[in-house]
């Protein structure tokens, strides 16, 4: 029988003499309603929430989730199927909870919240991945005689003996250390003086060595102890509790945390360290492995499947006790959490760009609340809705007591176009940093070559088959690349429509740069960090920890450089096109622009040379741009909480996108005017409905978007959910998918 609301599937099982349990069917369809209720057999007895059971579901056999323990079923008994089996290992009751939480929070279904709650690897055929194991041996009080009595052993033997009496290795140990091969093993264990076992095997994540990581403890600044003294009687309350820590960049704040981690890891419990991007790991993972060894496991995408397995289940066993990594580190299957941290809070990437589409800070913030944690988030760039909500504690300066590195403003207006994307005096102070063997980091928030190919002759422009965007040039692979939809051309050399050869590659991203520094600044390195050099497992931390051992070189990249690395012979930070993001249509682009100036600017200036920073703009005057150049963070949040309390933007109201997308324009635009029509019916007259308005097509798809402005984002989460759950179930739009933003970022 299907229980519950449309919205909130569970599973229960009941343990009594009918055994019940209400299952929850991991599927993607929206329309299906759930709870189902099936029968429980002796068998499978012990069922517990956050089990994973295979169950019959009309002809199918699926996944479904043991959510809640029941006693009772609303149906017969001779009406229930039976689940077939239990499947691997499943998830904790409170991770159960979250799951369902999120699905409701952010208008999705259950099943994707619960499927993100799983161990790695569950999938439509249960978890298959499974624990690594290997052969060990171990010496027998037999073979400890066998070395002592005198009995017969060949050279081989006796030295696998004498190995293993320092304890029990693996068989591959063993060849190494006692040039012993399988055979010479056999004859040990057919001669019992010796026993082989099945040992499981950790699969380690490889973390390239980022910066120096500190053993012990470091004494804390003034500050710093404030801040950890004040955040520890929130630990001792026991209760949740949320703090922002703000402080300039290289005030320290990672110390902090190490703190409070240390803190509540001495009370007996858990904690979460979460980063705002992979790119970010390495040096957060040396630094919190060096001070606390193996409790630490690290999650993110970029492991293997078989190590992402391995972590999760040393946390949801309790060998490791604390998460670091980034956004989904935050289903972390740890019990007993104390403490949540979020470093660069600002950070956009902590929102999910899929279904569900989540924010990590707030996730972060109900399993705080559930768990009676603490939850610290940092950055020297705060967010308005945090800075207007939460408890402030500060760390006005660097914890070596230098002061912040000076900014000089460019304006590119009175520069010529024609010397290139990089300024006369930009260039000269390089090439002091060259001279002084010194190290630099130079960010373009904008990878490939050129971001348009124009014909000079008849004014074509190459743009993509699949999407209403231009292509970049990619020079490196001879490739014109879509960035949207990955499609690819070889570079023209001639124009398709003119035949012209006089081709114009207008702009500049990434690898531009990074040409143009290797030829003015040769022979010192130029390394390049953007999403196409560091693709591939360990990419970032490979690319980081190279010029983290050069002697002298620049790093060149997207708004990765800018991200909370921590390098203290950078003595020139740069940002080039540093307005490139004021020219978006968001009511975010000055706090973006002021976050993504100040970030780099904190990037220079961190060890005893000092540093300086260049920032090339055509908007001089811009407030976002001012204010980072002064470090003026206060200064800047007031003006902007002020501006948006005018237009009345988050904080003191909720954004609800609606996005809908399919290959026949006519349709896609029905299907709009039917999701605006239907939720318009439900608002109320505080609320705003703009749109539908058209967006440009991406992968062949017309698109259509529907915004909301609302003050009560619970009722206008249940308006949006009834919308789109009534549009799933009218088939002429079977072909159109919707997509459900809460609180966009």
């Amino acid at each position: 029988m299907k229980v519950g609301s449309k919205c909130n599937v569970r599973t229960h099982a009941y343990l009594g003499p009918m055994s019940v349990a209400r299952v929850e069917p991991l599927t993607t369809a929206r329309a299906l309603r759930g709870p189902f209720d099936y029968s429980i057999p002796e068998r499978l007895a012990g069922i517990e929430v956050g089990d994973v059971l295979q169950i019959p579901f009309g002809p199918r056999r699926i996944l479904g989730v043991v959510v809640e323990v029941a006693e009772t079923s609303e149906l017969p008994p001779e009406r229930l199927a039976e689940p077939i089996r239990i499947l691997g290992s499943g998830t904790t009751p409170e991770l159960v909870d979250l799951g369902t939480w999120i699905a409701d929070e952010y208008c999705s279904t259950p099943s994707r919240g619960l499927s993100m709650m799983l161990p790695p690897g569950t999938g439509a055929a249960g978890e298959r991945i499974r624990a690594k194991t290997e052969k060990s041996a171990s010496i027998t009080p037999a073979g400890e005689e066998a070395l002592g009595d005198g009995t017969r052993l060949g050279a081989k033997q006796r030295a696998v003996l004498e190995m293993l009496l320092d304890g029990e290795a693996s068989g591959a140990k063993i060849r190494d250390g006692a040039g012993a091969d399988s055979s010479t093993l056999k004859r040990l264990v057919e001669r019992g003086l010796i026993e082989r076992q099945d040992v499981s095997v950790r699969r380690r994540p490889v973390s390239a060595a980022v910066g120096s990581a500190a053993v012990d403890a470091p004494d804390l600044s003034k500050d710093q102890q404030v801040a950890v003294d004040e955040m520890k009687l929130a630990i001792e309350g026991g209760e949740a509790a949320e703090y922002l820590l703000a402080g300039v960049t290289g005030s320290g704040k990672t110390e902090v945390y190490l703190a409070l981690v240390e803190e509540v890891l001495r009370r007996g419990r858990t904690a979460i360290v979460m980063v705002p991007e992979i790119g970010l790991t390495p040096q957060a993972v040396s630094r919190f492995q060096a001070r606390l060894g193996d409790r630490v496991a690290v999650l993110h995408s970029a492991l293997t499947d078989g190590q992402r397995y391995d972590e999760w289940q040393r946390l949801r066993s309790g060998s490791a006790t604390v998460c670091v990594g980034p956004r989904s580190a935050i289903f972390a299957p740890l019990e007993n959490l104390g403490l949540i941290v979020v470093d660069e809070e600002h950070d956009s990437s902590y929102k999910q760009e899929s279904d569900p589409r989540y924010d990590a800070r707030d996730v972060a913030r109900r399993r705080s609340e559930v768990n009676g944690a603490l939850l610290v988030a940092g950055t020297a760039t705060p967010r308005p809705e945090t800075w207007a909500r939460v408890k402030r504690v500060e760390l006005p300066g660097r914890v070596d007591g230098l002061g912040m590195p000076p900014v000089e403003i460019i304006d590119m207006r009175e520069s010529d176009p024609r010397g290139g994307p990089i300024h006369d005096r930009t260039m000269a102070a390089l090439v002091e940093v060259r001279a002084r063997g010194e190290k630099a980091i130079v960010m373009i928030n904008r990878r490939g070559f050129a971001p348009w190919l124009n014909c000079r002759t008849c004014g074509h422009h190459w743009g993509c088959p699949n999407c209403d965007v231009s292509m970049i040039v990619h020079r490196e692979s001879g490739r014109l690349v879509c960035h949207h939809c990955n499609h690819f051309e070889k570079l023209a050399r001639r124009c398709p429509q003119c035949g012209g050869t006089t081709l114009s590659q207008s702009g500049a991203g990434t690898q531009r740069i990074e040409r143009d520094l290797a030829e003015h600044l040769a022979p010192m390195p130029v390394i390049r960090l953007d999403a196409d050099t560091s693709d591939g497992p360990g990419g970032h931390g490979r690319i980081l920890s190279a010029f983290d051992q050069a002697d002298s070189a620049i790093l060149v990249g997207t708004q990765m450089v800018a991200k909370g690395h921590d390098f203290a012979e950078v003595t020139l930070s740069v940002i080039l096109d540093a307005d490139a993001t004021l020219r978006f249509p968001d009511f975010r682009a000055e706090e973006r622009t002021f976050s993504l100036v100040t970030q780099l600017a904190g990037r220079s200036g961190r060890g005893e040379l000092g540093g300086r920073v260049i920032v090339q703009t055509l908007a001089p005057h811009a407030p976002s741009i001012e204010k980072a150049a002064n470090h003026d963070s206060p200064g800047f949040l007031e003006g902007e909480l002020q501006r948006r309390r005018l237009l009345d933007y988050p904080p003191y109201s909720h954004l609800i996108r609606i996005q809908l997308g399919a290959e026949d324009e006519g349709r896609v635009a029905a299907a709009a005017d039917r999701v605006a029509a239907l939720v318009g019916d439900g608002l109320t007259e505080e609320d705003s409905l703009l749109g539908p308005a058209p967006m440009f097509r991406a992968r062949n798809r017309y698109r259509r978007r529907i915004l909301i402005k609302t003050g009560d984002r619970r009722a206008t989460v249940t308006v949006v959910r009834d919308a789109v759950d009534s549009l799933a179930q009218e088939g002429a739009f079977r072909k159109v998918t919707v997509s459900v933003d809460v609180d966009p970022q």
